[in-house]
């Protein structure tokens, strides 16, 4: 993936990108800022830190991850298109180092657990709407950013839809959102 193609898909899954200053931050630029503030090993909790943008911000990623995974393919290019894009669409307040690791772990689950086993648990922290919207959303605009959006991957949001408290009708919503943005 071309470094034009990971900044639009950044772009777009930060919401657009040419909102007015007004517009308050995505969610997902919200939750990766407290992600990428997350104390690392025993240190001290700062003040103001919010546990749950860290835990919205893993259910956004665990989305994107378990539709990228779908049709049991996710070989070191597409990891590393994925991580590139997830990294410029924090605005660098997630590092690389971060995610590889988080990724990691979601592997480990994954493995563990099951598909519905962890869309069931990514759908735990999703308690609004607007959240449950942007979970589909960036899970639908990493299926799309690889050869469009395949059955089996269509099915997974359909799971995540469902889990998060969405008509599955929201899945073609994202994905006509998501397509209409990438004709931009």
């Amino acid at each position: 993936m071309d470094e034009g193609r990971i900044h639009l898909l950044a772009r777009i899954a930060r919401g657009g990108g040419t909102a007015p200053i007004e517009r308050p931050a995505s969610i997902l630029a919200l939750s990766a800022a407290a992600y990428g503030a997350r104390p690392q090993d025993e240190a001290t909790v700062p003040t103001g830190f919010d546990p749950q943008a860290v835990a919205l911000f893993e259910s956004i990623v665990e989305a994107a991850y378990l539709v990228a995974t779908a049709d049991g393919v996710f070989d070191d290019e597409e990891r590393k298109a994925f991580e590139r894009v997830v990294v410029a669409a924090c605005s660098g307040m997630v590092t690389p180092r971060q995610l590889q690791s988080l990724l990691g772990d979601l592997k480990d689950q994954l493995d563990e657990d099951g598909v519905d086993k962890r869309v069931a648990a990514l759908a735990a922290p999703v308690h609004k709407k607007e959240q449950a919207v942007e979970v589909l959303r960036i899970a639908a605009l990493l299926a799309d950013a690889s050869d469009g959006v395949s059955e089996v991957e269509r099915q997974v949001l359909g799971k995540i839809a469902t889990a998060c408290g969405l008509e599955t009708s929201e899945v073609d919503r994202a994905i006509g959102d998501v397509r209409e943005a990438l004709k931009s």
